[in-house]
């Protein structure tokens, strides 16, 4: 049941805090990486596919669309995509899996850039919401949160995380236990942006954001740019890096698309993306080597790790604490990269990234031993979707 798609290009620009760079800069430096990576020149991408497209609707939060790459590479394309309503941020891939299994391109551009930190500087502090600004009338699922305050992802994700406590027992010390492992993957990565070790003592007496999420239960805003190129499975001879196989993939959208209608509340669209991931596979979970999950917020990679059927429902909490199980000697290390809690906010791009170096054996000080097989997954709430990898034999 794999798919006939392979990632035989990866590149990732410069990442840091206000890096006074344009969108643009980073998404050429990302670009041209992956293209020297893969072994292919320009000529030959005949596809691209990025998330959201040129829509920012907060500073920073889109780098480059797809009509900014063709024209400043001077691509000649058969297909490209770009847009917002996906399945989470990893639908740009999913969308070139497509293409490519369609004949529609051979050699897909893929990439994801985000500027926030530098945006945000020059926009002179004025606050953004994830929901927009503005006199606009407030209507469809923001109707649902806005009247009462709820104008970000921090305050939704706190109300998963109150649910996840009180049905489950899970307390703020195992979400402390994600922040501080992550914070060690972090100080083994030379290019994430918060490397200091972080102790459990630390993340408990940081500043409140949103009870009961404290200042490192939330991802850092950062500047940078992923490139992916996505290839055809008959495409990839003599290519120079060693390839991925996306094996599977799941873009399920079971229930109605917003925050807070799927489930009992102490779950998110992710279980139906996981339900479904499983099907299209004959690998299961326990094959897993490692998991690159999305920690926008703490609480959401914990109930990724339930959703994908990584860990029992209700679990999570117990097999984070202590950090032994997810570290990268464990059961199943998490996030070896730091996450977007330490190594920063690449909105799930940062994940994959991570994941192809793990399967190649690339991560340096991280590498995860023998690993063969890795899950991805990004999104919250509605948003949501995974990528089951192999390493190319």
């Amino acid at each position: 049941m794999t798919t006939g798609a392979v990632i035989t290009g990866v590149g990732q620009s410069a990442v840091g805090r206000r890096l006074g760079r344009s969108g643009m800069s980073l998404t050429a430096e990302a670009v041209l990486a992956a293209l020297a990576d893969a072994g292919l020149d320009r000529a030959d991408v005949d596809g691209v596919s990025t998330w959201p497209g040129a829509h920012s609707p907060a500073p920073g939060f889109s780098g480059a669309g797809v009509f900014d790459v063709v024209d400043a590479f001077g691509l000649n394309v058969r297909w490209f995509s770009g847009g917002s309503e996906t399945a989470g941020q990893l639908g740009a891939v999913m969308n070139a899996v497509a293409a490519v299994e369609a004949g529609l391109a051979r050699h897909v551009l893929v990439f994801r850039t985000v500027w926030e930190s530098t945006a945000t500087t020059l926009a002179q502090g004025r606050r953004a919401s994830v929901v927009g600004s503005g006199a606009a009338r407030v209507n469809g699922w923001t109707s649902y949160l806005v009247p009462f305050g709820a104008m970000s992802a921090a305050t939704w994700a706190a109300l998963y995380a109150t649910r996840h406590m009180h049905d489950f027992k899970t307390t703020r010390e195992q979400l402390g236990w994600l922040a501080v492992i992550q914070r060690q993957y972090a100080g083994l990565n030379p290019k994430a942006v918060y490397t200091d070790p972080l102790t459990l003592d630390e993340y408990l007496a940081a500043r409140p954001i949103a009870e009961p999420l404290g200042l490192y239960d939330c991802d850092v805003p950062v500047d940078g740019s992923t490139a992916f190129i996505v290839s055809r499975a008959d495409a990839t001879s003599g290519l120079n890096a060693p390839g991925v196989r996306i094996e599977a993939l799941s873009s399920a959208l079971g229930g109605r698309p917003d925050w807070f209608s799927y489930g009992d509340g102490s779950e998110m669209m992710a279980t139906e993306v996981g339900r479904d991931l499983w099907t299209r596979t004959d690998l299961r979970p326990s094959d897993v080597d490692c998991a690159q999950l999305y920690d926008g917020f703490t609480i959401f990679t914990l109930m990724w790790l339930e959703a994908l059927g990584l860990v029992p429902r209700g679990e999570s909490g117990p097999f984070v604490e202590g950090g032994t199980r997810i570290d990268v000697g464990g059961d199943l290390p998490v996030n070896t990269s730091g996450g977007q809690l330490s190594a920063g906010r690449l909105h799930g791009f940062g994940h994959l990234h991570e994941a192809c170096l793990q399967l190649r054996s690339e991560a340096g000080h991280r590498q995860v031993f023998a690993a063969e097989v890795a899950v991805v997954a990004a999104g919250g709430g509605p948003l949501a979707g995974a990528l089951l990898l192999t390493r190319e034999r």
